[in-house]
């Protein structure tokens, strides 16, 4: 039962598709301190409850998200150390969000159908998935508030090609659906009025599915291993073998994955050795 007053509504599908509304409308569904909270407590419920097996991250409004909420950190800027220990309990809780997505057991898709910018970007890139309205715009623009982008610039950098990236940090400019389709930010875009029922259709496609249909190298707790820098993370905390030096710092025992055959040695690995645990 959706509540209309609650700045999260939350609602499961008979398929096991988890919505996650962002109904905050007056502070443009921005990413503060409770609406972070409030996501990651979802997405962490969801991620263990084995009746969900798609999660969508949607909102109410012409805005997806504006990212961080501006009062909040205007109030904190009248601390007496400027804010500084709020300004870093914010980004350790905003990478805590997307950390929480990343490492979600189920596939999180993004359901955008307004503007999503700074952060609400962010949130998008991280996704496993996104689909967006005709009328969806995304757009970087710290730089054009003397600021630069650099947290949404890790997620944006993941998701699509470099210079792409840098050119929304670098210019802040907005881009339409048809371009962020183009760089990979987003799978497609729907007209406004058949974006819900779109993105469900790929929701439920994919809640049907059993592992066994899935012709892809599966985690434990269900989300497709498609990203290098998991399987080095996985492969690495199983078998103390494969670094990736950009997530382990030089110095640990951990064997250097430094080129694509090496790296495709280290998938066989891993694959062998999930397979063995399964059947063990």
């Amino acid at each position: 039962m959706e509540n209309e007053e609650n700045i999260l509504i939350s609602s499961t599908s008979k398929e096991g598709v988890l919505r996650l509304i962002m109904n905050e409308q007056n502070s443009k569904n921005s990413l503060s301190e409770e609406m972070m909270n409030k996501l990651s407590k979802e997405i962490n419920k969801g991620s263990r409850e084995q009746s969900v097996k798609v999660i969508i991250i949607a909102a109410k409004g012409n805005v997806f998200s504006a990212g961080h909420n501006l009062k909040e950190i205007t109030d904190a800027r009248k601390q007496s150390n400027n804010g500084e220990s709020y300004f870093q309990k914010l980004f350790d809780q905003c990478s805590s969000l997307m950390e929480c997505i990343v490492n979600c057991s189920k596939p999180v898709i993004a359901e955008i159908s307004g503007t999503a910018t700074a952060a609400g970007c962010q949130l998008v890139a991280t996704c496993d998935l996104a689909y967006a309205s005709s009328s969806a715009k995304f757009a970087t623009p710290g730089v054009n508030l003397g600021l630069f982008c650099s947290t949404p610039m890790v997620a944006l950098t993941r998701a699509v090609k470099n210079k792409h990236a840098m050119e929304m940090l670098l210019t802040g400019d907005f881009i339409e659906p048809e371009k962020a389709k183009e760089i990979g930010l987003i799978n497609n875009f729907f007209e406004n009025n058949k974006l819900e029922k779109e993105t469900m259709k790929v929701a439920i496609k994919i809640a049907n599915k059993t592992p066994g249909e899935i012709a892809t190298l599966i985690l434990p707790g269900g989300k497709p291993l498609i990203d290098s820098k998991l399987i080095c993370r996985y492969f690495a905390d199983k078998k103390n073998r494969l670094y990736d030096i950009e997530l382990y710092p030089p110095g640990m025992d951990l064997w250097p994955v430094l080129n694509l055959e090496a790296l495709a040695d280290g998938i066989m690995d891993a694959a062998i050795l999930l397979v063995y645990e399964k059947n063990t």
